[in-house]
């Protein structure tokens, strides 16, 4: 009771700052002390800004559909009458973590003939990198798109690094996809690197901080999604676990992970940019069917169009998995990310990301509503807020 109650009163004080401060790392105001500083090597918790979660502070709702297949995403290439078209779509939740890597796989299949001058169906996140990768192949590329950044359904995504959300099922994956997928998600990774401290932070590191009433357990996954993120532990530190005291959340289970964030509307504009300067152009276009292709000038053409691919290539094989968000005013001082109650929070740049992720990895799948639900907005917030009550 007496721990219960020292973590309440410091909520208290850390609310009339404006911060979830530590006693253990920050100067102490005078007074008792509220607990001992976390033993090392633990890492102490930076000074948190709190969350001002309240529902007359969302500024939006958007829902996005996250393009999954069972068999991994659509890498490979076929003929369409005089045009060689390489797909490259279908990666779930993984499409901004593995952008880069899924462009180094097809970029070299689509210059394969021997053409410099490439089409890009699609300017989203995989078809701005594709498009940014063939142009630094040498390339001369134009995109072809109904909607641009920030009209496109990835713009809606939640924008933290997740290579293995939602990319495949266990059991329909090809044998060799796992070494395929750590291929791209490494080749991203390094990638990202070079866009790290740039003005506007299109890409930063945070820490993700996943609170629980009770001990944690494995969440329920009835589709069978496979995992592959031990592949690649090396790239970002290991989940630990915070000792009771460390931290100024509410509930008594927290553990805290280190990750890369996507601040999507800056990330895009410099995507856009950097393509736009290396000469690239934008055309306003729409495709109803692949014979719609052969008006193009291009003889090579990267089919980039996500979960739009369903209806222009009658791919039957992608479920639509819906995900919305309710975007809250963004607050500057906050650089970090919380789940709670099944509740993703990301402080990012351009608004406070607050996303239902369900009791299950099976939210959402088989959902092709693009409909706000505000009830599930309020609710979303709802559960934020309890972090910070």
């Amino acid at each position: 009771m007496q721990a219960a109650s020292g973590r309440r009163t410091f909520l208290r004080q850390a609310s009339g700052a404006g911060l979830l401060a530590l006693g253990g790392c920050a100067t102490a105001a005078p007074g008792p002390r509220l607990m001992a500083p976390p033993r090392p090597p633990f890492r102490p918790v930076s000074p948190l800004a709190r969350i001002n979660a309240r529902p007359e502070r969302i500024m939006n709702i958007t829902v996005c559909l996250r393009p999954f297949r069972a068999a991994g995403p659509r890498l490979d290439a076929e003929t369409v009458a005089d045009k060689l078209v390489v797909h490259n779509y279908g990666h779930g939740g993984a499409g901004w973590s593995l952008s880069w890597g899924s462009a180094q796989v097809v970029v070299p299949k689509a210059l394969s003939a021997g053409v410099r001058d490439i089409a890009v169906i699609g300017c989203g996140a995989l078809g701005l990198t594709a498009a940014i990768t063939a142009q630094r192949a040498g390339a001369s590329v134009t995109i072809y798109a109904k909607e641009r950044m920030p009209e496109v359904r990835s713009a809606r995504a939640t924008g933290v690094w997740s290579p293995d959300s939602r990319i495949a099922t266990a059991t329909a994956a090809p044998a060799n996809f796992p070494a395929l997928w750590e291929q791209m998600a490494r080749a991203s990774f390094r990638t990202f690197h070079s866009y790290l401290g740039l003005p506007g932070a299109p890409i930063e590191w945070i820490d993700r901080y996943l609170l629980a009433d009770a001990p944690p357990g494995r969440r329920a996954d009835p589709v069978g999604f496979a995992h592959y993120q031990s592949r690649v532990a090396d790239l970002t530190p290991p989940m630990e676990t915070l000792p009771p005291g460390s931290h100024p959340f509410p509930t008594p289970h927290v553990r805290r992970t280190s990750l890369p964030m996507f601040n999507i509307a800056e990330y895009g504009r410099v995507l856009m940019s950097e393509f736009l300067q290396a000469g690239g152009r934008i055309e306003t276009a729409e495709f109803h069917t692949p014979s719609d292709l052969a008006r193009l000038k291009q003889k090579a053409v990267i089919n980039c169009t996500g979960y739009g691919a369903r209806a222009l290539w009658k791919d039957e094989s992608l479920v639509p998995v819906r995900g919305q968000i309710a975007w809250l005013i963004p607050q500057p001082e906050a650089n970090y990310g919380v789940i709670y109650e099944n509740v993703s929070m990301l402080a990012r740049r351009d608004g406070i990301v607050i996303q239902q992720t369900g009791p299950d990895e099976a939210w959402g799948y088989g959902d092709a509503n693009e409909q706000v639900d505000r009830q599930e907005a309020l609710g979303a917030v709802a559960s934020i807020a309890k972090v910070y009550a």
